[in-house]
């Protein structure tokens, strides 16, 4: 049977002290409007903007600058920045530069990005991470959320289940992208989903 993520959320915040310190990392300004939304209300959020996949400077720094802006003008979250390190990225799916789109290089890509996102947390005192990248109807919240569990088992930190894209969560995040001016890309970031 699937999994609800977003009824596990629910469940996970219900028994979660206000406040509690979440670690979220995030793809982009306009993903994480939505999530952010939602989250602020339960959690001192930070934004993690960890994103290897965008091999291309100019637009990584576009979408990292739309995402400073974003929680400037909303106040719902503090901001933590991560070099850009592409490399990383080409490392992980080297020999997979031919997959299909959602595919098994995506998979890898997702265990990068949320791999990182739990030594920060455990370096920087969260107990809690989590990922904006279930909120997007390209993204594969399943596999999203099983790695987010084992990875949080081998850190010892709490995984928030969570598919951001239930309830409404993708069209929310198109109003607010529309609300404060947000750049929408049309790709997920790397060479490979833009050609």
């Amino acid at each position: 049977m699937k999994q609800n993520y977003d009824n596990l959320m629910q469940e996970q915040i219900a028994k979660t002290p206000k406040g509690t310190k979440l670690l979220l990392h995030s793809c982009c300004a306009p993903c994480s409007s939505a999530c952010l939304e939602r989250l602020s209300e339960h959690f001192s959020v930070t934004v993690l903007y960890y994103n290897p996949n965008i091999d291309e400077e100019a637009e990584y720094q576009k979408r990292k600058e739309e995402q400073i802006r974003l929680l400037k003008e909303t106040g719902w979250a503090d901001f933590l920045d991560c070099d850009h390190d592409a490399a990383a990225f080409f490392e992980a799916t080297k020999g997979m530069e031919n997959e299909p789109e959602r595919g098994s290089r995506c998979y890898v890509c997702y265990r990068l990005r949320l791999e990182k996102t739990a030594e920060i947390a455990v370096k920087n005192g969260f107990a809690w991470f989590g990922t904006t990248l279930t909120l997007s109807p390209y993204k594969n919240a399943e596999w999203l959320n099983e790695i987010g569990v084992k990875v949080g088992g081998r850190y010892a930190l709490n995984y928030l289940f969570s598919d951001f894209k239930k309830k409404g969560g993708y069209l929310r995040s198109i109003e607010l992208s529309k609300e404060y001016g947000l750049y929408r890309q049309d790709f997920c970031g790397c060479k490979f989903s833009k050609r």
